[in-house]
């Protein structure tokens, strides 16, 4: 029931002890006015909050004079709800209420996604220094960080130019060893670096003239009578938020609402995976004691995280129960369908379509990722299942990310099934008209048996007679949204998911944790590995005279490139440039373009010209990585390879090598950093698509791994996928027993909900 605010008011003004609402009428009142944009009505709040009841008359009559106001905006926002005791928590106090915030700061913390007290409690450190730490000032060395102790013995405010003040100290250590302290644009601290004050610095030695060395302080602290040598949080920041600020403001709230952080896992779990309590872990985060103290902080925190995130992704297994669909199981239709085929099935390939076959006749609904690396075959089993599906009078759809990638399907699919007496259709955005018509119509009444398409297939139009099995082809290009409502199209279909590229287990567990594994492993026959080739920008002239002798023996060349325009940030050679200059490069040759923010048409009349032989090399940016197939190419040139992780750039590796000739991977590169250099190295070191899986998410991060948050990966506090392997097992099997027992799971499915809620 909605509050009005002339009835709060008159609550209010009982007492004006700003509590005729639970959680406080101040805090009530600013929610509403942050979410309204009403900045006069926000300051109201705060003052009242922080006021004593024997001034608050005054402004409650203020905000009684825009009560005629607020009925309107109160109709549609849930601010206005009756608040239920049981549901709100202190720790969802607005950040502005906090000592020492206000709304300015309150907008600074904002940035960094800290709305309420408890946002900046969970807001941990991203690093730690230790403050028992000290460098002797005559150890220092140029260009490292170091921390020094001294006493201050001159202070100096200089101008050297306009908008930039300098305030320079000369301190001196134990050791009697000298050395100046620099700090910009920070004025007020001229008046405290006085003579005979102690302070701990910590920054970058640099150099002065003269060869003197000097500090820039990055961090600094006075050492008072209640010093303590420590280590100290260091804190994601934004402008005109310093780390002292933040710390204050993180100590401020711990003292006065640190004991409000609910529990949430039960204390059997606790005891038997040696996990501390939740507050207990959150103040150690903030102040420990220790590293040690910290790293078990840590783990805690981040178990708490895995198992909210598996019951998020098991949660569908326990609440889907509806009965499958019943596949036809005669063995002669089986048996027909290997017949059929031009080639032997590798043992990985028919391990999968017994285990799909399986799944397809059993009567719970198949929820299975089918996982390949590149060329291993996943087309042709991803057709056993739908000639099963057909052969059994149900329907099959499959789904791809591309208008592309979904043609190729359906090029292989339709000739293939229809020795099997099935019509196979292709629905595309491009299709449209009374072609489109034709095709919506045979499928809904039963006619087509199996449908191939991208997104269009979700659209509402889309109406199938009896649908029995949805695939879902590079499945992690996909929303888990767009695969439910693929399945919504039929009563209770099958659901098998297909990449091709190879996930490391930590991350299956927890992009896919509600289904069943199959794995191909192996390639066919016959198909050479790729050679692999990472070398710098000095070899440039050589590699173009190659990629000359493999058109003139008829191969064909992918160029890529990552960036379509000039950038300010990145000195990259754009698609468009490279084209000319190769075009110009190789005017015997036919050179094709193909990025991004081509039409779709025109993408697909260049990939049929390249897949037809009519272009001899195609430049191009990474719009080819995803399934493309052209026999004829025998060379990946990748440029600016950094800049790629090693799961994008096997992708683009497997789009050369799938013929039975000789082919080439050259990765150009201006690798710098340790890490970027080992990716090169690892990438000509091996062929291995799940081994490189495993170095990717080691060396970038999960957060990286598909791009940056994207496909529903979540955000991590303090887990990580690769570092808390043990601790995703140990989640995912405390989740399954929750969710089978429904015990003790109220608070954690709340929190769950708040976190993960787009992954159900």
């Amino acid at each position: 029931m909605a509050l009005d605010f002339a009835d709060l008011c008159a609550k209010e003004k009982k007492t004006y002890l700003n509590s005729s609402v639970f959680g406080g009428f101040a805090a009530y009142l600013l929610e509403f006015a942050q979410k309204n944009n009403n900045q006069e009505l926000e300051d109201l709040a705060i003052r009242y909050e922080r006021s004593a009841p024997k001034d608050r008359p005054q402004l409650l009559e203020q905000i009684e004079e825009l009560s005629a106001f607020l009925p309107k905006l109160a109709t549609n926002n849930e601010a206005l709800k009756e608040l239920n005791p049981e549901t709100v928590s202190p720790l969802n106090t607005p950040i502005a209420y906090l000592k020492g915030i206000g709304t300015k700061r309150a907008a600074l913390l904002k940035r960094l996604e800290i709305n309420t007290i408890g946002d900046l409690l969970f807001f941990f450190p991203r690093a730690y220094e230790d403050r028992r730490e000290i460098t002797p000032i005559a150890h220092l060395a140029f260009g490292e960080v170091g921390q020094v102790r001294g006493i201050v013995l001159e202070s100096e405010l200089l101008r050297p130019r306009p908008h930039l003040v300098v305030i320079s100290a000369l301190l001196r250590d134990e050791q009697g060893s000298y050395i100046r302290a620099v700090w910009f644009n920070q004025s007020y601290l001229l008046n405290k670096l006085i003579k005979g004050v102690e302070i701990v610095v910590r920054g970058k030695v640099e150099a002065r003239y003269r060869g003197e060395l000097q500090i820039a302080v990055a961090d600094f602290e006075f050492v008072t009578k209640d010093f303590k040598a420590a280590i100290v949080p260091i804190y994601r920041l934004t402008d005109k938020l310093s780390q002292k600020i933040l710390r204050a403001s993180i100590k401020i709230a711990w003292e006065k609402y640190g004991g409000d952080i609910p529990e949430l896992i039960p204390s059997e779990i606790r005891q038997k995976r040696g996990l501390i309590g939740r507050g207990e872990a959150v103040y150690n985060m903030h102040f420990p004691e220790n590293y040690e103290q910290q790293e078990e902080a840590r783990r805690s925190l981040a178990y708490e995280e895995l198992l909210l995130l598996q019951l998020a992704v098991q949660s569908n297994r326990y609440q889907d129960l509806t009965p499958a669909v019943c596949h036809n199981n005669k063995k002669s239709k089986e048996e027909e369908f290997f017949a059929a085929l031009p080639f032997e099935l590798t043992e990985a390939q028919k391990r999968a379509i017994r285990e799909i076959y399986a799944d397809m006749v059993s009567k719970r609904v198949m929820a299975r990722l089918l996982q390949g690396d590149v060329g291993s075959g996943k087309t042709i089993v991803a057709a056993a299942a739908l000639h099963k599906a057909a052969c059994g009078g149900y329907q099959g759809v499959l789904m791809a990310p591309t208008e592309i990638l979904a043609e190729q399907h359906y090029n292989f699919l339709e000739p293939f099934l229809r020795q099997f007496g099935i019509n196979t259709a292709l629905l595309t955005g491009s299709v449209k008209g009374s072609t489109r018509r034709r095709v919506l119509e045979a499928v809904a009444c039963g006619e087509v048996g199996v449908l191939v398409g991208t997104h269009a297939l979700i659209q509402q139009g889309v109406k199938f007679h009896d649908l029995g099995l949805t695939i879902t082809d590079e499945q992690h290009r996909f929303g888990v949204m767009q695969r439910v409502q693929l399945s919504a199209k039929g009563a209770a279909p099958d659901v098998l998911v297909m990449t091709a590229t190879p996930i490391p287990r930590s991350l299956s567990l927890t992009l896919y944790g509600d289904l069943q594994l199959s794995v191909l492993d192996e390639l066919p026959p016959g198909r050479k590995p790729v050679r692999t080739y990472a070398v710098g920008y000095d070899y440039e002239e050589r590699i173009y005279k190659f990629l000359a002798k493999q058109m003139a023996a008829g191969g064909q060349v992918f160029v890529v490139c990552p960036l379509v325009e000039e950038s300010e940030k990145l000195d990259l050679a754009s698609a468009s440039e490279l084209f000319e200059k190769l075009r110009n490069l190789y005017s015997g040759y036919k050179v094709g373009l193909l990025h991004g923010r081509m039409k779709a048409a025109e993408k697909q009349a260049v990939m049929e010209a390249f897949r037809d032989g009519e272009l001899n090399l195609l430049v191009s940016t990474t719009v080819i990585e995803v399934g493309i197939d052209i026999p004829g190419a025998t060379v990946m040139l990748v440029r600016d390879a950094e800049r790629f992780g090693l799961a994008q750039l096997h992708q683009l590796r497997g789009r050369v090598g799938r013929g039975s000739g000789e082919a080439f991977c050259i990765l150009l590169h201006n690798a710098k950093g340790q890490i970027a250099r080992e990716r090169m190295k690892i990438m000509a070191s091996t062929n291995d698509g799940f081994l490189l899986a495993e170095e990717d998410l080691r060396l970038r991060g999960p957060g990286e791994f598909f791009g940056v948050r994207q496909h529903g990966l979540p955000e991590f506090r303090v887990a990580s996928l690769y570092l808390d392997s043990l601790l995703l097992n140990a989640a995912r099997e405390d989740a399954e027993l929750l969710l089978k027992s429904g015990s003790q799971i109220e608070a954690l499915q709340a929190e769950m909900v708040k976190k993960f809620k787009y992954l159900n």
